[in-house]
């Protein structure tokens, strides 16, 4: 995706002297309070057990340089592509995909949805807006395009509010690309965390999971004397390797056999150019499958986030039920805004201790995960 050829902004601007649109998009996304709200949002593992687990900022650090890394290999924007690795956990309410589920959950009855996605769309168009120009961040088109499709192609009559971003063409393959390093992420770090946390059982991590039976055992005949948390690392930091050469190696040659020529000829394409290998995707799945059977739903993890969780739960009938008890500016928001919404929007803002503060703040109770 070229600069030179992008749709621009809703709001025209005059051209910064030494920056590109896209990095202007990036540091607009560093410097947003949304961005910087992602250190106090859990990733998996709360701060309860140790101060060196990911965060949701973290995390996306991470995501960020895989991203730019591979686009960079492929010949692709890589400011494009970091640009949107930045801003894909931007949407994200406290307490991970827990919290995102019980937020849909929510809104269901309300005939609305909650999707972190389309929630950071809402963030970077309406609620950052640090500027007397325009409303919002006022981010490129493509920007806006990637943070809406990285990860789902909608059609019109799931999201017909979004047409713009035309919802019946592929992506570029710098958008792409971030759900596939998404996962590369955090299927090897929460291996990494879930050893920091004393819930990884290397046996059985290596029986269900022969991707990273091999490269261990590699490591292991190359070193047989290290110590293990050494040896983990290696065989961590090879698996990272092999699963991001597989995805740009793998994605080339897609693109090659495909004739592709043009960001015309990717957006037309019936299916997503950027994919793993059938080795690579199984291996990937294999890693998803272990970390859900065995280290998301361990009572460690589990017991704090169900708890936090209902906190949330509470606090969303709370602040629907009792009108004057958000805050002016949100209060405001609902004489033109359902007030389910408003609320949402309330809630998928806060950071994870904020939100326990203001339960306990209302119901003079909190969870385990705030001590």
């Amino acid at each position: 995706m070229r600069v030179e050829l992008s749709r621009g902004r809703r709001y025209p601007e005059p051209e910064h002297p030494y920056r590109n649109e896209y990095a202007r998009d990036r540091d607009r996304i560093i410097h947003s309070r949304a961005f910087r709200r992602l250190e106090s949002k859990t990733q998996v593992f709360t701060i309860r057990y140790s101060d060196h687990f990911r965060n949701r900022l973290t995390h996306t650090l991470e995501v960020s340089q895989i991203a730019r890394t591979v686009a960079a290999a492929l010949g692709l924007n890589t400011d494009l592509a970091e640009t949107l690795a930045l801003a894909h956990d931007i949407g994200h309410p406290p307490f991970g995909h827990a919290g995102e589920k019980k937020l849909d959950e929510l809104m269901r009855p309300h005939g609305s949805r909650f999707n972190h996605n389309l929630q950071a769309l809402r963030i970077v168009e309406q609620f950052e807006s640090p500027y007397l120009d325009f409303p919002g961040l006022n981010l490129t088109f493509e920007v806006r395009e990637g943070i809406v499709k990285h990860s789902h192609d909608y059609t019109a009559s799931e999201v017909p509010h979004l047409t713009e971003y035309l919802l019946d063409l592929r992506p570029p393959l710098e958008s792409q690309l971030i759900d596939l390093v998404d996962e590369i992420a955090y299927n090897t770090a929460d291996l990494d965390d879930a050893l920091e946390a004393e819930l990884l059982d290397m046996d059985t991590l290596r029986k269900e999971v022969p991707l990273f039976a091999e490269i261990y055992a590699k490591v292991e005949s190359c070193y047989p004397a290290a110590r293990e948390k050494l040896k983990f690392n290696e065989a961590l930091r090879n698996t990272v390797n092999f699963l991001a050469s597989d995805l740009l190696f793998r994605t080339n040659v897609k693109v090659q056999n495909s004739g592709i020529s043009s960001l015309d000829d990717i957006r037309n394409t019936p299916n997503r150019l950027a994919a793993f290998s059938e080795t690579a995707a199984q291996a990937n799945a294999s890693l998803k499958r272990f970390l859900f059977q065995n280290i998301y739903n361990d009572p460690a993890i589990t017991e704090d986030r169900d708890r936090s969780v209902r906190c949330l739960e509470e606090l969303f009938a709370f602040y629907l039920d009792s009108p004057g008890s958000m805050p002016a500016s949100h209060e405001e928001s609902t004489r033109t805004e359902a007030r389910h919404l408003v609320v949402c929007d309330y809630i998928a803002g806060m950071t994870d201790q904020f939100l326990l503060r203001k339960h306990q703040e209302h119901f003079g109770t909190t969870s385990a995960s705030a001590t």
